[in-house]
């Protein structure tokens, strides 16, 4: 029964939980932390550790994406982002960077914008999607919706593995430019497009999302979608969406709710199992165990992974909505500078001396699993939860 409370006359709303609401309760067994296996797979590629990076340029070039493949996660191109429009992206980023240090977010911001509006190059992107898939990882870029149909095809024809189709909130029945299951949609080029025919002419998996409840999910899954994002990137700070839209994502409760759909799913189809990604509120390996033992089957990483001395921001950090022509909805900011960079591999793999659960994702993740006794990630989903 869901927990309704009353706001005010004739005014209810549901009572709903962020990972920092809840905590993790231990079996009575425990286990050690060799015998943890995070390996999962999404429809026919095998990843080792359940962590994709967020589609920012910030964190994700085709340097980092190869690092991060290595390293058994996917890194996720942003195919609208700088890297599809711009020949010096590690110049234009440290513009960025130097002007959000001496002028702030907003004066960023607005450069961020002007950057994105030169106009999108299919050579520049095969580009960077043919230096990932040389490097023989696992190869995934990002979409909108509204651009999904136009860049699709030299996507394919790139080679990549993986389609995102990533917006801040999608929904299965939008009316008027936005992807969509419902074939009376209309895409922004004033053309019915059907987000379930369009993911069934592809020969490469599509994920897609964000969404943040039940019904949403389950329309998406019902479309072909190999992955559901659930959230839109919330991250400390960076992303703006709450402030901007009054729009949030309670991340524990939006992935239990994902996960209710995929049980749903599965029933209604005889199997077919749809993987949840879970976007946002991910900034500690706590939180990464939390939304796994809420339902998510991987985690979408942003913050976190600032840290690392490969990303292209040095260390500052911005979601992909923050270069909005119209209504950006995140800030550039700073997470990690100079010599608080760490390798890529400290990062996920420590050794860390954080206490606090920045460094040593895996490690972290794994530890969190076998002291409440599970040895890998589906069985890790069942494991009791407590609210504070």
């Amino acid at each position: 029964m869901r927990d309704m409370v009353e706001i005010g006359m004739g005014r209810t709303a549901r009572r709903t939980y962020e990972l920092d609401d809840i905590d993790i309760v231990p079996s009575r067994r425990t286990r050690s932390s060799k015998q943890v296996s995070l390996a999962w797979q999404l429809d026919a590629y095998r990843f080792e550790i359940p962590f994709l990076a967020h589609p920012t340029d910030a964190l994700v070039s085709p340097k980092f994406a190869i690092e991060l493949g290595k390293a058994g996660g996917l890194g996720v191109i942003n195919g609208e982002g700088l890297w599809a429009r711009h020949t010096d992206v590690d110049a234009k980023i440290q513009q960025l960077t130097e002007v959000a240090e001496k002028e702030g977010t907003e004066a960023a911001v607005a450069l961020l914008q002007e950057l994105h509006a030169a106009p999108m190059k299919a050579d520049l992107l095969a580009a960077a999607v043919g230096e990932v898939r040389a490097a023989g990882v696992t190869t995934a870029v990002r979409v909108s919706p509204q651009n999904a149909r136009a860049l699709t095809p030299a996507l394919v024809q790139a080679g990549i593995d993986l389609l995102v189709v990533h917006g801040t909130i999608i929904s299965a029945e939008h009316v008027g430019g936005v992807v969509s299951s419902d074939p009376q949609a209309v895409a922004s080029d004033g053309e019915p497009l059907n987000l379930k025919t369009f993911i069934a002419e592809l020969d490469v998996p599509v994920v897609a999302g964000g969404v943040s409840d039940h019904r949403t999910a389950l329309h998406l899954m019902r479309t072909g979608a190999a992955g559901v994002i659930v959230g839109y990137g919330s991250m400390q700070g960076a992303t703006t969406t709450n402030e901007v839209l009054g729009i949030g994502v309670p991340m524990a409760t939006a992935i239990a709710d994902a996960a209710a759909a995929r049980r749903d799913y599965l029933d209604e189809t005889g199997g077919r199992y749809v993987h949840v990604i879970a976007d946002g509120e991910t900034l500690t390996s706590g939180h990464i165990a939390k939304a796994i033992a809420c339902g998510a089957d991987a985690v979408m990483l942003g913050v976190p992974l600032a840290m690392a001395a490969e990303t292209p921001g040095s260390g500052w950090y911005w979601p992909s909505a923050a270069a909005h022509p119209s209504v950006p909805r995140g800030a550039v900011l700073p997470y990690a500078i100079d010599e608080e960079r760490v390798p890529l591999e400290q990062v996920l793999n420590g050794p860390s001396n954080d206490p606090f659960g920045s460094l040593n994702l895996v490690g972290g993740l794994r530890r969190s699993m076998a002291k409440a006794g599970y040895s890998d990630l589906k069985e890790f989903q069942k494991v009791g939860l407590n609210v504070r």
